[in-house]
Parts: C-alpha cells; structure tokens; sequence
C-alpha cells in the first residue's frame, strides 16, 4: 500500500471519533483553534478504531455497491494510520498514549449502527461517515496549524490532504 493511501486511512480512521465528540473546553477543531496533542491523539486514535469497525461491521451487511468499496478503503487506510501514530508513540516523537478502546459515545454509536440493516444501514453508515470526515479535516488542520509537537505537526499536515479524499468520497456516498 502506498504511503498516500495509508495517510487517507488514517484521516478516515480519525474523522468518525473528530466528528463525534466535543473538543476540550475552548477549541471547537476549527482552523485556528489550538488542539493539544494528547486531546488529538486521543481523538485520533478513537476515531481510527470507530472507523476500522463501523466499516468492517458495513462489509458484513452486505453493502450496496458504492459503501462497499469506501468501507473496505476505510478498513485499509485507516489501520494504516493507526499504525503510523503508534510508531510515532514507540519511536518517542510522541509522547501521549492513545487509548485501546473507544470511548461510550462511540461504542454506542457502533451499537446503533450494529441495530441497522439494509437501506437504513446504508444511509446511516453514509452519513456518519461525512459527518465524522467533516470534523476530521478540521481538526487535522488545526493541528497541523497550531499543534505542539513538531513530529505530530508534521504528520497531520500530511495525512489532510487524504482526509480531504475520503470526505469527499463520503460525500458522494448514496
């Protein structure tokens, strides 16, 4: 898998749990607001897994003809991404520990989705997506603007340019 495709993973692992939950008080993930890196690389990591399991939940649904290649994309990039931030935790250039399961929110919202099935499925699983990538980019772009750890910095501005790519494979989902 090419570097680009596993940096799409990522910001596509990252965009549910960015889309889901608030940031710390005072940041709201837009361009300009200040992340700090332990909230981001809780949020990361977060979304990553919710990405990672709501597409691989969407493959077992049978999947209509356009979900199906997204989530298999989502599965593939995103386990890249998570891959990347935890080398970037070994390596030392970051020092935060991301968790290992999802927060409530996100686990109810697995369950949620688990509850679906069909068209129903589908549409939600489609509109979580955006939503998520939505929020995603903003808070990559926040923290490759203003974050505080140059390695970390570095990697978010990389990886946005593929969230980018997921959002707007999401926003053409059907």
């Amino acid at each position: 898998m090419n570097r680009a495709t596993l940096i799409a993973a990522v910001c596509v692992l990252s965009a549910p749990s960015l889309a889901q939950s608030p940031g710390p008080a005072g940041t709201t993930g837009a361009a300009g607001s200040n992340v700090s890196t332990a909230e981001f690389v809780r949020k990361v990591a977060v979304s990553d897994m919710f990405e990672i399991q709501s597409s691989q939940l969407a493959l077992k649904k049978d999947p209509d003809s356009d979900t199906k290649p997204f989530a298999e994309k989502m599965v593939k990039d995103h386990e890249q991404t998570t891959k990347e931030l935890k080398e970037l935790v070994q390596t030392g250039k970051v020092k935060e520990q991301p968790p290992t399961a999802l927060d409530d929110e996100h686990k109810r919202k697995l369950d949620d989705l688990a509850k679906l099935s069909g068209k129903d499925f589908d549409s939600s699983y489609d509109q979580t997506q955006k939503q998520a990538h939505q929020e995603a980019v903003a808070l990559f772009q926040a923290y490759a603007q203003n974050g505080d750890n140059p390695d970390l910095k570095q990697w978010a501005a990389k990886t946005l340019p593929h969230l980018r790519e997921h959002l707007s494979m999401a926003e053409k989902l059907k």
